[in-house]
């Protein structure tokens, strides 16, 4: 399973007050907290597998079930904590055919043994529920169900709660860390609507009610925010992606009738896509599960084997539908690879972003992917640092986990100069990592330790800190030739990243030919004469360095 309790720290000890402000002025409720943290009646188990049932109402607009939860004991324990959003109540609570008392703080529940579990014990904890779920205001950016009519009139319902939770819809233990070595589920819904989620179909079957059970096994771990479940009248388009090994992945399409056709088209593209990423990523990570996507009424989701799409199968301006390109990239950043704290999450979205840059390589060249990517820089905010606080279920507001952060893996990329090495470092990652919950200083050690150079202090600076880097600089001509001097500005006193500037400039205007040389600059001014080069010559290079621009006009205003 994805967990090792022995080397994170235990944190806040219980919380009693209802709200924190942090500096960055984010507030964090209890439930927050008690979501976030880690305390002994969390590390005391590690979950191994999860056997959920779920009976969707879609009349009522509710659900009802029953979750099974495996556990292996890690700690001495008489109560362990597990999540589940406060308005769903709890009927029963089993522990080898006792009833067990329990307590609701927030949206956690703390349940009580009879007697004390020892370390090494494995144990089958039975919880069944019910309950109105709470409703999505704008899926998925906001978690919940929404409950929907296809244009036929059909039900059409599905549920993202990816940042809100999964205890938002079923009981579990609501840490990103520790994940199931596999899990099975089960839904009941009305007769005549396909149900699909994660992992691959084992069995569906009517029952005299009018209503079926669709049973799902997913193989691998997963997040408990990726597991899902879409419902609807879907027919199934089938197709299959062949590797440069012969090997075959399936491709599932779950989609509406009248778009049967346009999927048939419509993801060609998939294959062009798992050709990329397996060249640079590796291999799918989830190939006995299968890969599907399944039409839903939101934009999209990277739920594990069962990308929700609800992209109108539109391509954008680049050649390539976004949803596609950036939610299957989670299947490695983010369902492969996976954080354990939420503030991590630029594993996750950083990685994915700079995905859809590798798309446009792949398929159209480096240059185009450089466009591609300073098209995005514009949605950059340098509002909040990449990272959050660690501890209490942070999340993001902005979009520098996405934008700025594909900036910080480009910006790396051409700060070691050796695509060789970056390629084997991404691949790297992927089976150094594969199906584990790693911190942002795992991460970057082990960056280093490829790299054989220790970047910490470049991840500091772009990760830590909300605001950018920059480059001072200012120039004096001297003749022919041009004086620079020039320094970083930055939060992390050591930062000194290579940049280019302009050194040559031939022709005019639509011919206009420029030549750039790499400098050194650090946070203590340095200078360099730049050989027959005019002022009005000079620029520097932000193709490839993600970075703000100070000019000091009066040469004087130095301070050195």
């Amino acid at each position: 399973m994805k967990i090792n309790f022995r080397i994170i720290a235990l944190s806040l000890l219980f919380i009693s007050i209802s709200t924190i402000s942090f500096s960055q002025n984010q507030k964090f409720s209890l439930a927050d907290s008690l979501r976030g943290s880690l305390r002994p009646q969390r590390t005391c188990y590690d979950v191994y597998y999860y056997d959920l049932f779920v009976r969707v109402n879609v009349l009522k607009k509710s659900i009802d079930g029953f979750n099974n939860i495996y556990f292996h004991t890690a700690e001495k324990f008489t109560e362990l904590q597990i999540d589940l959003f406060n308005n769903l109540n709890i009927t029963k609570i089993l522990f080898r055919g006792e009833e067990l008392k329990y307590k609701r703080i927030a949206d956690a529940v703390f349940i009580t043994f009879p007697n004390e579990q020892q370390v090494g014990d494995t144990g089958k904890l039975f919880i069944s529920y019910k309950g109105t779920p709470i409703s999505a205001k704008n899926a998925p950016w906001d978690g919940g169900f929404v409950w929907k009519k296809d244009a036929n009139g059909k039900d059409w319902v599905g549920v993202a709660c990816e940042g809100t939770g999964a205890s938002l819809w079923w009981p579990t233990k609501e840490y990103l860390g520790d994940e199931p070595d596999s899990m099975k589920i089960t839904f009941n819904a009305p007769t005549g609507l396909t149900c699909v989620s994660n992992g691959r179909l084992i069995n569906h079957s009517d029952l005299t009610d009018q209503t079926t059970n669709w049973i799902w096994k997913v193989s691998y771990p997963i997040n408990n925010y990726n597991v899902t479940f879409n419902l609807a009248d879907y027919v199934l388009v089938t197709d299959t992606f062949v590797r440069s090994n012969n090997s075959k992945l399936s491709l599932d399409y779950y989609v509406l009738h009248e778009n049967e056709w346009k999927a048939k088209q419509h993801f060609q593209q998939v294959k062009t896509m798992m050709a990329c990423y397996e060249k640079v990523f590796g291999e799918y990570p989830f190939t006995r599960d299968g890969y599907k996507l399944v039409e839903s009424f939101y934009w999209g989701m990277e739920h594990q084997t069962a990308v929700a799409y609800g992209n109108n199968f539109e391509n954008n301006k680049w050649g390539f539908d976004y949803i596609i390109i950036h939610e299957t990239a989670h299947e490695w950043w983010g369902n492969n690879v996976s954080c354990q704290d939420i503030a991590d999450m630029w594993i996750h979205e950083s990685f994915a972003t700079y995905s859809e840059t590798m798309y446009e390589e792949c398929t159209r060249g480096y240059d185009t992917s450089v466009a591609y990517l300073l098209n995005q820089k514009w949605d950059i905010q340098d509002k909040l640092p990449i990272i959050g606080l660690y501890g209490v279920n942070y999340e993001h507001d902005d979009n520098d986990q996405y934008f700025k952060g594909a900036w910080v893996i480009h910006t790396f990329r051409n700060m070691i100069a050796n695509d060789e090495l970056f390629f084997s470092i991404l691949k790297g990652i992927q089976k150094q990592f594969a199906l584990k919950c790693i911190s942002s200083d795992q991460l970057i050690q082990y960056i280093n330790n490829e790299c054989r150079i220790d970047y910490t202090w470049f991840f500091n600076q772009y990760l830590h800190y909300a605001t950018a880097p920059v480059f001072t600089y200012s120039i004096k001509q001297k003749g022919k030739n041009l004086e620079l001097w020039y320094k970083w500005k930055s939060d992390v006193q050591e930062f000194h990243l290579p940049i280019k500037v302009v050194s040559n400039v031939e022709g005019e205007y639509a011919a206009r030919k420029e030549t750039y040389i790499k400098i050194f600059p650090n946070t203590a001014w340095q200078k360099v004469i730049i050989k027959n080069l005019k002022a009005k010559d000079f620029a520097v290079d932000q193709t490839s360095v993600y970075c703000k621009i100070e000019f000091i006009k009066k040469f004087k205003e130095i301070n050195f």
